[in-house]
């Protein structure tokens, strides 16, 4: 194996917030096995090093130089929120991770203990959240970066908000099996702050929330590969904002008849 490049794989893991089951899963070997490849015990096959780089979101090439596919977070620019446009570009856009925070204790205040919900699925809801905010009032209600990930978009941002909350003690985490997979919950223990949420964001949450939280990980990720914004991002890329007004009629969410 390229050297420390195991080293690399036990970090990417755990910044994904992935456990060692999973990832030996996915690679379609037992957990000791896999652990002997982050120990550096075990060389890697062509076909494992293909998989790990397409879990990771990175192109083999990134993967075997140990490179990273995580962006790094940009502040504001401006929009452009033209429907007929025919350009469909990266949104920079300005993050409220204060207000990241009251969503995330709205969500897991909301349906953090249905048992499928998950880190993964909490990703999914915070990215059509997100991203419905947006194409309903081209307004960004958190306005986080969502990366194009081998299990659909990713908030870069919430592994952070994750464990600044858990320093002050306003979540806890949970290590539980949903049927035969690992799953990390989290659960709150505050409420949120309503007081940074106006009706029309709660609303927008709220929707969402019925939409899709009975959603376990795989059938909420495969319905995430049909959006346009995750359609059209190249892997390990931000998803852009602006291709919101592309969707179809599966998953658009405004009457494109109405004016704001």
């Amino acid at each position: 194996m390229v050297k420390n490049l195991y080293k690399k794989i036990k970090s990417s893991r755990e910044q994904n917030g992935f456990s060692q089951g999973y990832m030996a899963n996915e690679l379609g070997m037992s957990r000791p096995t896999y652990m002997q490849i982050e120990t550096g015990e075990r060389d890697i096959t062509v076909t494992e090093a293909k998989k790990l780089a397409a879990i990771f979101s990175v192109s083999l090439e990134n993967f075997l130089a140990g490179k990273s596919s995580v962006p790094e977070i940009i502040l504001p620019a401006e929009t452009n929120k033209s429907k007929t446009s025919t350009i469909i570009r990266i949104r920079k856009t300005k993050k409220d991770l204060n207000k990241f925070k009251q969503v995330l204790l709205y969500i897991l205040g909301k349906v953090g203990s249905k048992p499928n919900v998950g880190e993964t699925v909490l990703h999914k809801l915070l990215y059509f959240i997100d991203f419905d905010y947006y194409e309903k009032f081209e307004e960004n209600l958190i306005g986080a970066t969502y990366i194009k990930n081998h299990h659909g978009p990713t908030s870069v941002e919430l592994g952070t908000i994750i464990r600044d909350m858990q320093k002050k003690e306003e979540i806890e985490t949970v290590k539980s099996k949903y049927f035969k997979y690992e799953q990390r919950k989290y659960l709150p223990l505050k409420r949120a702050n309503l007081n940074k949420l106006s009706a029309r964001e709660t609303k927008q949450i709220d929707d969402v929330l019925a939409r899709l939280s009975d959603k376990n990980a795989k059938e909420i990720e495969n319905y995430s590969h049909g959006d346009i914004p995750w359609i059209v991002a190249k892997n390990g890329k931000p998803l852009s904002y602006e291709s919101v007004f592309y969707r179809d009629e599966h998953y658009s969410v405004r009457n494109y008849d109405d004016k704001l």
